[in-house]
């Protein structure tokens, strides 16, 4: 009978094991990024900060800059929780916003990741990156046609997956153009820190708001 509890308690002990290691691998890159920069910040510095060797990082992520795309994507189920928790009445875009900074909340460091990982190639339609962007778009295009049809059973199908897939991708265009917008120090006072991210995340969902789309 022992034998048996510990053969069935051991794997998830083990999985509870990986987990912490790769949050705290995670959680160390983060702040190792924001304090030193992304380039400046190697694969073996990360590894000894989190008390592991190279090979164990390896283990985990094939390289710093997928460790980077991981946060990213396991930041998406966050958010579709919370477009799905936002109230009936609130517009979808603003919906987005909203559940974007919920969700940075509940993490460690917030939207940092964003900001201070990868620079906005992280986020760019390249080849090795697409499925970044295209997982990012598509989690939150599907927690917006879940919405929508609880709002709205009667709508079509067809039309409905075409605006939360329309809505979605331009969120996501609003986070990379914040995000460009940030990493390149383009504005009057020059670069913005983390905290101002938010901000910035703001003044980009008012330009896909406004009526005139900010021209």
């Amino acid at each position: 009978m022992s034998e048996q509890v510990t053969g069935e308690t051991e794997p998830g002990r083990r999985d509870r094991k990986k987990a912490a290691t790769r949050r705290t691998l995670l959680q160390t890159a983060t702040r190792m990024f924001a304090e030193r920069g992304y380039q400046e910040t190697t694969v073996k510095d990360i590894a000894a900060a989190a008390g592991v060797t190279e090979r164990t990082f390896f283990r985990y992520f094939p390289s710093k800059e997928d460790l980077v795309f991981a946060e990213i994507l396991d930041f998406v189920p966050l958010v579709q929780q919370e477009i799905l928790r936002r109230p009936a009445g609130e517009p979808p875009l603003r919906a987005v916003l909203n559940s974007l900074h919920a969700a940075a909340a509940g993490l460690d460091g917030g939207l940092a990741i964003l900001v201070v990982g990868a620079p906005p190639r992280a986020l760019a339609g390249q080849t090795r990156r697409t499925h970044v962007l295209t997982d990012f778009e598509d989690g939150i295009a599907a927690a917006l046609a879940e919405r929508f049809a609880g709002l709205d059973p009667e709508e079509p199908p067809r039309p409905r997956a075409l605006r939360a897939s329309v809505l979605a991708r331009a969120s996501v265009a609003a986070v990379r153009g914040a995000l460009l917008m940030h990493t390149r120090g383009d504005t009057e006072s020059g670069s913005l820190a983390v905290d101002d991210f938010g901000r910035l995340l703001e003044e980009a969902f008012a330009v896909l708001c406004a009526p005139d789309g900010g021209v």
